[in-house]
Formats: C-alpha cells, sequence, structure tokens
C-alpha cells in the first residue's frame, strides 16, 4: 500500500490518509485492479483492507490523529456484516481505532445492485465507520446515487477539478455540488489538485478538504507530510 493525506486545509494538518494498493513490483492500482476478476474479488478485497490497516500502522498512523480511508469493490460485499468480520479483527490486533476507518467506493465501479450497495453504507454507518463515494461526478451514477442514500464524504472526481480555475461550467458545478452536500450534511473532498490555482479556487469555493499532487505524493510504505501552498503575498501600493 501506498499511502497519501487528505488534508484539512485550516489546520494544515492530515484529516485522513487514503490507502492506495501497489503491485508487488510497485505497479500502479489500474494495473493491479485490471487482474481483478469475480473469482478472486472477494479475496483481494478482504487482503487489500488488511493490507491498508497493518501499512498504515506500521508506519505511524497511530501517532496522528488522522483517519484511514480504505477503498472497497461493493460487489465482493456478500454481506455487510460477514465481511466486515476479518477489518475489525485486524483493527483490534493493530490498536487502531476502527471509528478513525472510512470505506470508500467509486462511482466508477458498476454497480449491479444499487440497492445493495445501500445496505453496505447504511450497515457501515451503523458500526461507526465513515463512508464515502470516490470519483463523485463521473461515473454510472452521480447525483442520482446520492439521491438514494447519503454518505459522510464525497470525493470529487478530478475531471471536475482539473483546470477549475479557468472553467466556468466546472466552478458552478463544484459550487452547486458543495451547496447540496451541506445541507445534506456531507462533507466534501477535493482529489487530484496539481496547482496553486485549483487549490485557491476550491478554497474559495468552499471546500476544506484537499487531496492531491500539490500537497503530496502518495508515500509507499510511508506517510508523506503535506505542505500547503503559502498564502499570496499582497501588493504593496
Amino acid at each position: 500500500m501506498a499511502f497519501q493525506p487528505i488534508v484539512d486545509t485550516v489546520t494544515g494538518l492530515p484529516f485522513a490518509y487514503e490507502a492506495l494498493v501497489r503491485g508487488g513490483n510497485g505497479e500502479g492500482a489500474a494495473e493491479v485492479l485490471a487482474r481483478v476478476t469475480p473469482d478472486n474479488r472477494y479475496a483481494f478485497d478482504q487482503q487489500c483492507r488488511v493490507a491498508a490497516i497493518e501499512g498504515a500502522v506500521a508506519a505511524g498512523i497511530l501517532d496522528t490523529g488522522a483517519r484511514l480511508s480504505i477503498n472497497f469493490l461493493p460487489n465482493a460485499v456478500y454481506s455487510p456484516l460477514a465481511c466486515i468480520q476479518l477489518t475489525l479483527k485486524t483493527a483490534r490486533a493493530t490498536g487502531l481505532p476502527t471509528d478513525r476507518l472510512i470505506f470508500e467506493f467509486t462511482e466508477n465501479e458498476e454497480m449491479a445492485d444499487t440497492a445493495h450497495v445501500q445496505t453496505i453504507v447504511e450497515s457501515y454507518r451503523a458500526m461507526g465507520f465513515g463512508t464515502a463515494i470516490d470519483d463523485f461526478g463521473a461515473g454510472h451514477a452521480g447525483l442520482g446515487l446520492l439521491a438514494r442514500f447519503q454518505t459522510d464524504y464525497i470525493k470529487l472526481d478530478m475531471e471536475l477539478i482539473r483546470d477549475i480555475d479557468v472553467s466556468l461550467p466546472r466552478r458552478m458545478i463544484v459550487e452547486g455540488v458543495v451547496r447540496i452536500a451541506a445541507s445534506l450534511d456531507i462533507t466534501v473532498i477535493a482529489e487530484g489538485i496539481e496547482t496553486v490555482a485549483e487549490y485557491e479556487t476550491l478554497r474559495g469555493l468552499g471546500v476544506r478538504y484537499i487531496q492531491g499532487y500539490l500537497l503530496a505524493r502518495p508515500g509507499f510504505r510511508t506517510l508523506p507530510v503535506a505542505v500547503l501552498p503559502e498564502a499570496p503575498v499582497a501588493a504593496v501600493a
């Protein structure tokens, strides 16, 4: 696993670290996920959860106040209660409080049964976990998914973020999503930020939690230190 911080721009501290799967030879997540099949999906999902928790604890997450965000495959969860047992066992064994766990799923994974995903989200929230929709604004569901059920967080897809500083449509869309999320008591996280201009635009739109190469690249088996951009210096008359 590699870990990338989600930064609270008010405090400058990591709010959470997202666990990102890597191959044995350093392959990226896309290459690894391409090898996931219906036959190995469940085992892969379970192994990723264990690796994320054990790796984050080994890297020192217990010495921070940050949460751990783990991606999961909804189609691999046949029963929320049964499939969470190994996760709970691993958290207990490593000393990671379960209320510091966030489970995020991506819109980009085609969901054969949206009602099943809703059951998973509701079950996880009842167990005290945080839940998040990743890549919000892309994929198979969009606002329709949010209308069906609500997670604790939504992570804006980087397609909405890229060049948002010079794109009026993107700014208007993100502004609308931020307003809707606030009304539903959902926290917005922006991911994929690569430029200071994107960062400043998102902050101006009210997005507090930021993730992206601008602040920190993922660290393999480490918790990278995030660095916020310096505030613009006011011109002297």
